[in-house]
């Protein structure tokens, strides 16, 4: 399992999530540059993600829905803040209405994902950070911890596939 570490400090407001993957930088790379490849690990395995717009760049957006077992749909998106390509970037994560207006009724992130060389691997630090701690204690009610490890742990599967 990629996930090595899950933190959460309402302190600051912030969970970290700590993982290392058997691919090197650019390939793990490649899984967010890439709508079809994010898709496929954006979402838990019981909510799979569909990318509708993938900018990956500073002022651009991604924009995706999750599809639940039932088939109710929950969308979301971001807006990017800065890209440094290989070694991460930085985006605001927002819940959304059908339209893709953010949800003023959930908590808003502001996320850093970091990659680096480990070895012959990367390690990847995801960190969320909220504007409160209660919107922090939100999300992680509502299962984002799970979520977000189990999404990552399926990452090894498609990194396998070269």
């Amino acid at each position: 399992m990629p996930v090595i570490d899950v933190s959460t400090n309402p302190d600051d407001r912030s969970i970290v999530i700590t993982a290392e993957f058997a691919a090197p930088l650019a390939r793990v790379w490649q899984l967010y540059a890439d709508p079809r490849q994010l898709e496929r690990v954006w979402g838990p395995p019981t909510h799979p993600a569909t990318v509708v717009e993938h900018a990956l760049t500073p002022g651009g957006r991604v924009l995706y829905y999750m599809t639940g077992p039932e088939g109710e749909k929950y969308y979301g998106g971001w807006r990017v803040l800065a890209v440094d390509e290989p070694n991460g970037f930085t985006f605001e994560d927002f819940f959304a209405d059908e339209e893709f207006r953010v949800r003023s009724d959930l908590p808003v992130s502001t996320n850093t994902y970091a990659f680096e060389a480990a070895g012959a691997g990367t390690r990847a630090t995801f960190s969320s950070t909220y504007e409160t701690a209660e919107a922090l204690a939100q999300v992680l009610e509502m299962g984002m911890e799970e979520g977000a490890t189990l999404a990552i742990n399926q990452i090894d599967a498609l990194l396998a596939e070269g």
